[in-house]
């Protein structure tokens, strides 16, 4: 039976500029079965989800819940749970952790000030410190959500963890369920889609050190779409794979059409035109969607290097 990432697949849907958009992440450890709507329907208090989620609303910090890979048996709810918050807006890039025993107590956080980038409510409010291991891989694997995330990411995430490697988490939601499996990289929130386990061992030796794999990737989640978009591009045409190298610093225009300013850390600029188009044929955006969608892409159309002059002018 076809699914919506064997379709995504076969009609070769570009996967740059649809990673979801968050400056912080807030992860909060939750074993057990998740619903499709995870945040109220799983072992987490749903008074407490909703309370987050309404909390959160325009911070720029995006919740989800994450659990080892492995099975998960319905056995209640952990006495102790892991909590990360990670910042991933370029000059400003860490990675924080905690443990808690009462999820209440990220309603406590400054949320605004965590979406900002300041780790001192969040060191504060849950005695956290910096995360000192590898850096985290979340492989969403919501079945509930769609159900190629269940049959790609699953596997994908036990391979992972049976390998060896460290901080691989599972994770309710990451957008594109026909890109699966996708996964998340952080500190520095970099989405991948139609990731194999070989791709992201390279993710992961490259996050060691900083670096960046362009293929593959959906785009730093720190940024709307259409600099996503922009800000792969300009890896590619220059070959750039420093991770912390490139910032979007403005975007000028609206859907359908964009300008994105691009910056290095060593002071080049770059104008990026990048325009909205629709996917076709239709095709379905996810397994359980009842009609066919066009869903957007983000297609560059110019890469133009700016002068000192014109970069300061702008």
């Amino acid at each position: 039976m076809s699914t919506c990432s064997t379709v995504s697949r076969d009609l070769d849907e570009p996967v740059a500029g649809t990673a979801p958009v968050a400056r912080t992440w807030l992860l909060l450890e939750q074993p057990g079965p998740w619903g499709a709507e995870a945040l109220t329907s799983s072992h987490l208090d749903p008074e407490i989800g909703r309370a987050l989620k309404a909390a959160t609303k325009g911070t720029g910090v995006r919740v989800a819940l994450i659990r080892r890979p492995g099975r998960h048996a319905d056995r209640g709810t952990a006495a102790e749970r892991r909590v990360y918050a990670a910042h991933t807006a370029p000059g400003n890039v860490w990675l924080g952790t905690a443990t808690l025993t009462d999820p209440r107590r990220l309603l406590d956080l400054d949320l605004a000030a965590l979406g900002r980038g300041d780790r001192r409510t969040f060191d504060s409010g849950l005695d956290g410190g910096p995360h000192g291991g590898d850096p985290l891989v979340l492989v969403c694997t919501n079945g509930k959500r769609d159900r190629c995330c269940a049959l790609l990411g699953r596997p994908l995430a036990a391979e992972l963890a049976a390998s060896g490697a460290e901080g691989v988490w599972e994770v309710t939601h990451l957008g594109g369920h026909r890109f699966s499996p996708t996964v998340l990289v952080l500190p520095h929130g970099y989405a991948y889609g139609r990731v194999q386990a070989h791709s992201v061992k390279e993710i992961l030796h490259g996050a060691r050190e900083g670096r960046i794999v362009v293929e593959g990737c959906r785009g730093n989640t720190a940024w709307e779409r259409p600099g996503q978009a922009a800000e792969l591009a300009v890896r590619a045409a220059v070959g750039e794979d420093a991770a912390q190298a490139l910032t979007v610093v403005r975007t000028d225009g609206a859907a359908p059409r964009w300008e994105v300013t691009v910056t290095h850390a060593d002071g080049r600029h770059w104008r990026v035109r990048v325009a909205q188009g629709a996917s076709a044929p239709p095709r379905p955006e996810s397994c359980g969607a009842s009609v066919l969608g066009s869903p957007a892409r983000m297609e560059v159309t110019a890469v133009r290097e700016l002068s000192v002059t014109a970069a300061l002018a702008s």
